[in-house]
């Protein structure tokens, strides 16, 4: 009989990152979302979920405008910016989910990068847009609450509301909201209440 190697630091911090991961027993595994992956990035929870803001921002005509999550509707926050390649993908997927899926379902676009709404316009002027909900933040709204509820961990991010108007988690780059995961992560949301 061989006598048992004792565990190596990496051996164990591993299996305690593998725990994490496991929902706790004895809890419903329904109470978890599904899986949602798009690239090498998947949905990610954020915890202590937290209320969105109201933010001040402005339309691409320069109006102000309020944006705010609405109880007993799903929010996509989304942020991208005129530099980004993937966005010029993601932001048509997202015209495309507002456009099949308006029943409880609102979609934010806001540019991070510039406050030049003729930049923004000409940006988004080539794509299959017209329907999405872009602004511009010149008060500088998106940005602080960037750095305290919705990181910018990559370009595009999406951040979902849920209908207790409640930040719920995010996913970067350009996921397929209109695939199957997709329609399960928001119809999971929905239930919720």
């Amino acid at each position: 009989m061989r006598k048992a190697e004792p565990l190596s630091r990496r051996s164990v911090l591993m299996a305690a990152a593998a725990s994490l991961a496991v929902p706790p027993a004895g809890r419903a595994e329904d109470s978890w979302p599904p899986v949602f992956e798009a690239g090498r990035s998947q949905f990610t929870l954020v915890r202590p979920r937290t209320m969105m803001p109201q933010l001040r921002l402005q339309d691409l005509q320069g109006r102000d405008a309020i944006v705010t999550a609405r109880p007993g509707r799903i929010t996509l926050v989304n942020f991208w910016a005129t530099w980004c390649a993937a966005c010029k993908l993601d932001l048509p997927m997202l015209a495309s989910l507002a456009r099949s899926r308006p029943d409880r379902l609102d979609i934010v676009a806001i540019c991070t990068d510039t406050k030049d709404l003729r930049k923004i316009r000409a940006f988004l002027g080539g794509l299959a847009v017209q329907n999405l909900a872009c602004y511009a933040d010149p008060y500088g709204a998106a940005a602080e609450a960037s750095t305290t509820m919705f990181s910018l961990v990559g370009m595009p991010i999406t951040y979902l509301v849920g209908t207790s108007s409640r930040v719920e988690g995010y996913i970067t780059g350009t996921p397929d909201w209109l695939s199957p995961a997709g329609a399960r992560l928001l119809q999971f949301y929905r239930e919720q209440g």
